[in-house]
């Protein structure tokens, strides 16, 4: 029998551990604070052909109790079902959205507002799917909370492996909010009746649960900023509407909410008339037109804020940064702006939140 020298034993052991990734005690923090992991970086609406499943980066963490993996990239192939179309009604007055309801086999995927699905034609295989986030809130219910107690027992029944299910499919009804663009009048024009194909739910929304409640930054979350521009609107409809976001009604001393929507024209303002509605739920909106004084074919003149969602949080200030937490959704320039503003003001980076 040959023997290993000891010192050539914990040499090689050492080398094993590292290059498959596990951490000691004194070297996790040192790698944690070297090494950071950003999600939703995306804003919600994209029409690309989908990458190649390989691009997937896959990162890993491990602790003394467990293992987490993250899959970054486009997520799974999507699998297709048949979705048939409700509703399609103008959303706006320039014409420029239209609000698509359409029923689904099984809704109760849809947990958490900022998740989203791809659309393609119905029987079309080799056409470009287009993202899309659900307006409409959840159709799903989440799963609870598990205390740390009940954390081990889970752990042991993954390691035992998964039970069979007996869950029956749910079926739903979903909203979307989709601007008008060149390509896409076979889903802007859909006449109720028809049907699309329709991938499963897609992305884990606004990660609001992990990052806006508890006392994870030490300081509780009293005060919550939405910014959406355009069609980004739809995925903060849809968490302002899930109740997860726990805002109380306007000087009722609890969690405050404040909605900055920015569009062009007025005419190009969807969801207006929801707007008394979200204030009763106490939700501050503060809408936002960047072209005041092009004509609109409605009439209307508008006399309240102007300029870029952007300009009107720095006229606003944050009262309570490290008290504060935001959902944003839209065009690239506003959420880079905003989240800038946001991190200088004082604002924890985690809860500045992206749908994906």
């Amino acid at each position: 029998m040959r023997f290993i020298p000891y010192s050539s034993l914990v040499v090689g052991l050492i080398s094993a551990r590292d290059a498959l990734g596990f951490v000691t005690p004194s070297h996790r923090a040192t790698r944690a604070s070297s090494s950071t992991v950003t999600r939703h970086e995306s804003t919600f609406v994209k029409s690309s052909p989908i990458p190649p499943t390989t691009s997937f980066a896959i990162i890993s963490s491990s602790t003394s109790t467990s293992t987490t993996t993250q899959l970054f990239g486009w997520g799974p192939d999507p699998i297709w079902s048949t979705a048939f179309v409700e509703s399609n009604i103008q959303s706006c007055p320039s014409g420029s959205c239209v609000s698509l309801k359409v029923n689904v086999d099984d809704g109760s995927e849809f947990i958490y507002p900022g998740q989203y699905v791809q659309v393609k034609p119905a029987g079309d295989d080799n056409a470009k799917p287009i993202f899309l986030a659900m307006a409409s809130a959840p159709t799903g219910i989440p799963p609870k909370p598990i205390s740390p107690s009940a954390k081990k027992t889970k752990d042991a029944d993954i390691a035992a492996g998964p039970e069979p299910t007996t869950t029956s499919p749910v079926p739903g009804t979903w909203e979307f909010l989709i601007k008008k663009t060149d390509n896409n009048d076979w889903i802007t024009s859909a006449s109720p009746g028809s049907s699309i194909s329709i991938s499963q739910v897609m992305g884990s929304g606004f990660a609001m649960r992990e990052n806006l409640e508890g006392f994870k930054y030490d300081f509780p979350t009293q005060n919550i900023l939405l910014f959406a521009t355009g069609s980004g609107i739809a995925p903060i409809r849809s968490a302002i509407e899930s109740n997860q976001l726990n805002i109380a009604k306007m000087n009722s001393g609890g969690r405050t909410c404040t909605l900055y929507y920015g569009v062009r024209t007025p005419d190009d303002m969807p969801y207006v008339s929801k707007f008394p509605e979200w204030e009763a739920m106490g939700v501050q909106v503060v809408p936002v037109v960047s072209q005041p004084d092009m004509p609109c074919a409605s009439g209307t003149v508008w006399n309240g804020r102007t300029g870029y969602v952007q300009n009107a949080l720095e006229e606003d200030g944050v009262a309570i940064p490290r008290n504060s937490g935001a959902l944003l959704c839209g065009v690239n320039g506003m959420c880079d702006s905003v989240k800038s503003l946001l991190l200088e003001s004082g604002v924890f980076e985690g809860r500045i939140l992206k749908n994906f």
